[in-house]
Formats: structure tokens, sequence, C-alpha cells
């Protein structure tokens, strides 16, 4: 049929449109290529963008209503609005120290120990990326994704002082815990310049995935000097028992959960290293809460969900410095020695020098803190996360499982330093505190409660 019908007119106006096409197509395959990669960098940016936004809630859900459970149902029923409210108020006072100078302090360029006040008042901070931190997503999200970082770290110490601070005094602590010893160590770990930033210009390349040494390594060491500071609560040891574990158990779900975001949302992007954090996370959890379980088991007779869900947490601190840097098998590795270590550390340790850390916040959070930042220097591995180059834009070996056998240190200095930013700046915080405005309430007030004599509310009314 074509052999007929080529001499016709409309076959060679059929001919000249389709080459007329082709040679169009061909003229423009810049145009058409640079439209789909912006498309495509559009996609992954809401991508991005919608997985640290929800990162952020599930973060924040971690504090309120995670730890205010957990905390709630561990402390005795006359106290449980108290240490609620702690809890509560954290998201309300730093988020506003937060916008008005800490986010600049923690991510401003500034020193190698702390941030200036580029961004105070959040000057700047806009949907425009911060390439430094996170090229995919406005800084509005990275800045209120560490907000929620902010927020729940002074609120895990309040654990060791619960049941016998004034609620003034806890303020004016934590505004000053949080100027003087979370911006600074964020700074350093996390800013840009800062001391232990291993991706960012630091000196001394200290790995901290998630938080750590500046979560937990200083919240949980700040925890201890406030339970040393401030002794022991009235009739303690007797008559400590949690008054609801109901509560707790659900708050310590809560708290896995939300810590998907905590260190998967880390990677700042929906990414595969978002995936391995999640993988790895989930791995330490599930296994810190077994060997926690086991241990009770062989030491006390029988396995509580006290425990359990103890450990969980324990294995959730200790992963997180390495959640970004190691496979699923170290992982599970790493959350089987923190339930052992951290049970060893709440029972016989405290036992040992009689401390009144009350929900265990040094316990977990300092011992388990320190465990997973030393950890990471050995299974850290380019394998999972292959973004740092060296001198000559190789990928770099990141811990002693690459060859890096001088990571260990590195991580050891880091810690280190956490403690010492802990132990001093936390000393001098709370004796300014005290000498301002006194720290305890009395012997009377703690006795009948921190909820009616704090709050003059009644968690529970039964009439």
């Amino acid at each position: 049929m074509i052999s007929r019908a080529w001499w016709k007119p409309g076959f060679w106006t059929a001919m000249g449109l389709l080459f007329t096409s082709a040679v169009s197509a061909w003229a423009q395959p810049a145009t058409d290529l640079a439209t789909l990669n912006a498309g495509v960098k559009s996609a992954q940016s809401a991508g991005d963008n919608a997985w640290m936004l929800t990162s952020a809630a599930l973060v924040l859900m971690m504090t309120g209503p995670g730890l205010a459970l957990f905390y709630g149902g561990l402390v005795r029923k006359k106290n449980i609005l108290a240490t609620m409210m702690q809890s509560f108020i954290m998201m309300a006072l730093i988020t506003v120290l937060w916008a008005v100078v800490g986010y600049s302090l923690a991510f401003g360029e500034g020193s190698a120990f702390i941030g200036n006040l580029r961004y105070m008042f959040l000057n700047g901070v806009d949907t425009a990326p911060n390439a430094d931190y996170a090229a995919t997503i406005p800084q509005l999200t990275f800045m209120v994704y560490q907000l929620m970082f902010a927020i729940i770290t002074p609120a895990l110490i309040t654990g060791a002082f619960a049941e016998r601070m004034k609620f003034s005094a806890m303020l004016l602590f934590m505004t000053l815990w949080s100027l003087f010893i979370y911006f600074p160590m964020a700074h350093m770990v996390w800013g840009k310049g800062g001391l232990l930033n291993a991706f960012l210009g630091g000196k001394i390349p200290c790995f901290d995935f998630a938080g750590g040494t500046v979560v937990h390594i200083t919240s949980g060491v700040s925890a201890l000097v406030c339970a040393l500071y401030l002794g022991k609560r009235v009739g303690f040891p007797s008559g400590m028992k949690p008054h609801n574990m109901v509560l707790s158990f659900i708050g310590a779900c809560m708290l896995w959960v939300g810590w998907f975001g905590f260190n998967a949302g880390s990677a700042l992007g929906a990414s595969g290293l978002a995936s391995s954090a999640f993988v790895a996370t989930h791995f330490a959890a599930a296994a810190a809460a077994i060997s926690w379980v086991f241990a009770e088991w062989i030491k006390l007779g029988k396995p509580s969900i006290l425990g359990g869900i103890s450990g969980c947490v324990a294995g959730l601190v200790a992963i997180t410095p390495a959640s970004g840097f190691v496979e699923p098998m170290p992982a599970l590795l790493i959350g089987l020695a923190a339930g052992v270590f951290c049970f060893y550390m709440v029972t016989a340790v405290k036992a040992k020098f009689g401390y009144d850390d009350s929900l265990d916040a040094f316990g977990v959070h300092g011992a388990g803190g320190t465990l997973g930042a030393l950890l990471t220097g050995i299974f850290a591995t380019n394998v999972v996360n292959n973004s740092l180059k060296d001198a000559a834009g190789n990928v770099a070996r990141l811990g002693w499982m690459d060859g890096n056998f001088r990571q260990l240190l590195n991580q050891a200095i880091g810690c280190a330093i956490a403690w010492g930013l802990a132990i001093i700046g936390t000393l001098i915080i709370l004796k300014i505190c005290d000498l301002l405005i006194g720290l305890r309430v009395t012997v009377d007030e703690e006795n009948e409660g921190l909820d009616l004599v704090l709050h003059g509310e009644e968690g529970y009314i039964m009439e």
C-alpha cells in the first residue's frame, strides 16, 4: 500500500510534519532535560520536607505525651501532675528561648564552641534551604526539627530531681542550662565549624548522628549532678514505687515510636540513610528490651514490665549516636550491650553509691549515651554512611570496622567534653539558682505532694 501511495500529496505532508517534529525534539533536549531535573528536585524537596515535618512531630510527641506519661507513671500519685508539668512546660519555655536566641547560638557560624547571633529572633530563617545543613528542605523546617531536640533534652533531666524541686527553680535552671550547656554542645557537634563536627570543619571529628553526646550524655550527667546536689527524697528508698505502670508503659511505647523521628529524621531527608537509621533504631530497642528483661530475670527471679520498657529506652539511647553509621547486626549488638549495662547501672551502681536519681535519668541516658557514643567509634562504617570524604575526595573510613582505629579516641574525647561541660556547668547553674530562689520544697511540702503544693491540683480525685 505504501508503494502505491508515495506519490500522493498527503503522504509528503505527513512526512514533512514527522520530520519537523523530530528536528524540534532534537533541537531542544537541553530545555526538556532542565525541566525534568527541576521537576525531580521539586519532588525530592517536597518528599524530604514532608518526612522532616513528620519527624519533627514525632520528636515532639516524645516529650508530650511520651516522656510525660513515662515519668508521670513512675512517681507517687501525689506528684504525677507536677512531674508531667515539667515535661509540658519545656515544650513552651524552650520554644520561646529557641526562637529568640537558641537556634542562632546552636547553628549560627561563630567559634568552635558557640554560634553567633546571626539568626537571633529567627532573622533570615525562611523557606529557602540552608545548604550547609539541609539542602533540600526549608531552613524553617530544619530549625523547627532541631527545636524538638532542644525541648526533650532538658525534660529528660527532670527525672533525676522528680518529687522535690520547686517549679520556679526548675524554670530558671532549665533556662540557664539550655543557654550555657545545650546550645554550646549542639553547636560543637552539629553546628558549622563546631569543634566536634565531623562533617562541617570540626577539629576533632566526633560521630553523633542524632544526639548521643548532645542530648543523652549532657542530660544524663547533669541529672546525676542534680540528684547529688539536691539530696535524697524524704523517706528514700522506702515507699518510692511507681504508682501507675500502665501510664509508664504507654509512655514508653510512644517514646519507641517517636524515636524513629529522632533518629531516622536526623538523615534530614527521605533517603536510604533514613531507612538505615530507622532499622538500626528498631533493632537496638528490641535487643535491649530482651537483654534487660533476661538480666533482671536472672538476678531477681522475675521479668517485669518496668524492666522491659526501661530496656527499650536504654537501647534507643545507645543507638542514637550510631543510628546513621551502623548496619543492622551491629545495631543489635549495641542494643544487647545497652540493656545489660544500663540494668547494672540502675541496680548495682545506684545501690552501691546510694544516690537518689529518682527515675534513673543518669543510669539510662548518661550511661547509655556514653556507651553508644563509644561503640559508634567501633561499628561506624562507610557502607552505611558515605558522605564523609578524605582529603583526596575519596569516601573516608569511619570507625574501627573500616580500619579507622583512631575514631574511638575521637569518640572518647567527645564524651569527655560532654561530661565535663555537663558537670561543671550544672554545678554552677544549680548554685546560682539555689542562691537566688532556693531549689527544694520544704519537707512538709514534699510530704504533702507537689501537685497540691505547687499547682493546687490533684491528679486523682476519688469521690
